[in-house]
């Protein structure tokens, strides 16, 4: 009885609940931490969407049980805005299933198609649900690079020449999170054709779809021909529709892929209040305008963040998409580690940073900011940051 659960087991410590814990003593003894830690908007809905969730929330018949897999209007909605934005056809039925945000999706997916044992490709660093979903449900994992160069190709080669068994299912991420980092579409046309030549199915995290800068747009893998036949993408309201905390996202794509997503999430949940649900259809089908408002203040805040950081003394590679910016540590400081270096900022310039060592032990050496402040807390944080850098006896740039 005192031996911990076989899957419990098999989960480390989460690394990044050390700093969360950390920052909320912090701000239970009443320090003003500005946090850059999670990637949480800190914008609201658009109006209409809040309107239609209360209208549909005042209807008697709007409180029972909802369908696992979506409203058909909710499922129409994601296809619809596919069909703008990357012209891809997509049929509601068969190619389209709601889920609790793209995170539960990923792993009631893992759960469906993965049996104990299986060898999964998942990026390091990498975001913990594309690796823990996986372990969860007792797959191995065998890690790939997240940058996209040749290097990666190398990697899925050797993988599947010298890995026994095989492996089964590659996992994608771009723009990624945590690092950023964005692909074209030659990059997924490969990839599609890799993954037929290999008989891996490709499951692809396209939860920061809209949040791309310098007009640059991302681009889907089911954009490519024939990628349907072995890849499903996910994404999220959360981020383009500042929609967090009310669990909506979308998998997409192949067929068997869904109908076995489908099949395990009517055994595990009866899908999301209906009410949401409705809004999340006014939010997909309604005016756009959010989401280049939200991608043009992100941008701002990336701009604002890198020149002021970079006066402090610290200078960031200027994010290409997604909320966040993935930071070297100062040179100065190198030595001292992600989470080491996390811990200090928090104690001594009152910022919150997530430590690059918890997405994977190829993060070591780099820090997570989310862009989740607004400009004024952003100026701040650098004021911050350079009188500690100060203090540690790092030279700053004059003001």
């Amino acid at each position: 009885m005192e031996d911990e659960f076989y899957r419990i087991k098999r989960l480390p410590p989460y690394v990044i609940a050390e700093v969360n814990a950390m920052r909320h003593a912090a701000r239970q003894a009443g320090k003003d931490i500005i946090d850059l830690g999670m990637g949480n908007p800190d914008l609201p809905p658009p109006q209409h969407v809040i309107d239609k969730l209360c209208e549909v929330a005042r209807k008697e018949d709007a409180h029972g049980y909802s369908a696992s897999s979506g409203i058909p209007g909710i499922r129409r909605a994601q296809a619809n805005y596919y069909g703008r934005r990357f012209n891809v056809s997509l049929d509601p039925e068969t190619e389209v299933v709601m889920t609790m945000g793209s995170k539960e999706g990923l792993a009631s997916l893992a759960t469906a198609i993965t049996a104990p044992g299986d060898v999964v490709l998942a990026p390091n660093p990498s975001y913990p649900i594309h690796t823990f979903g996986f372990i969860i449900a007792g797959a191995t994992i065998r890690s790939v690079p997240t940058t996209p160069d040749e290097g990666y190709w190398h990697s899925l080669d050797r993988a599947m020449a010298f890995t026994v068994p095989r492996p089964s299912i590659l996992i994608v991420n771009y723009p990624s999170n945590p690092t950023a980092e964005t692909v074209d579409l030659a990059f997924y046309e490969r990839l599609v054709a890799w993954a037929k030549e290999n008989k891996v199915w490709i499951l692809s995290d396209l939860a920061y779809s809209e949040l791309y800068f310098d007009g640059n747009p991302t681009r889907s893998i089911l954009e490519v021909p024939g990628a349907k036949d072995v890849a499903v993408e996910f994404t999220s309201m959360s981020k383009t529709f500042s929609m967090a905390g009310w669990r909506v996202g979308f998998a997409v794509g192949n067929p068997r892929l869904i109908a076995a997503l489908k099949r395990v999430k009517s055994y595990l949940d009866y899908g999301a209040f209906t009410p949401i649900q409705a809004a999340a259809c006014a939010a997909l089908n309604g005016p756009q305008d959010i989401v280049e408002k939200n991608r043009t203040l992100y941008q701002k805040r990336r701009d604002v963040m890198v020149e002021a950081f970079g006066r402090a003394g610290w200078d960031i590679p200027p994010p290409k998409a997604s909320m966040f910016a993935w930071a070297p540590l100062p040179p100065a400081l190198k030595e001292m580690g992600s989470l080491e270096f996390s811990k200090q900022l928090l104690t001594h310039a009152e910022v919150a940073v997530a430590p690059g060592v918890g997405y994977g032990e190829d993060g070591e050496g780099f820090v997570r900011i989310a862009m989740v402040e607004n400009e004024q807390r952003l100026r701040q944080a650098a004021r911050n940051i350079k009188r500690y850098l100060i203090s540690m006896g790092v030279n700053t740039p004059a003001p």
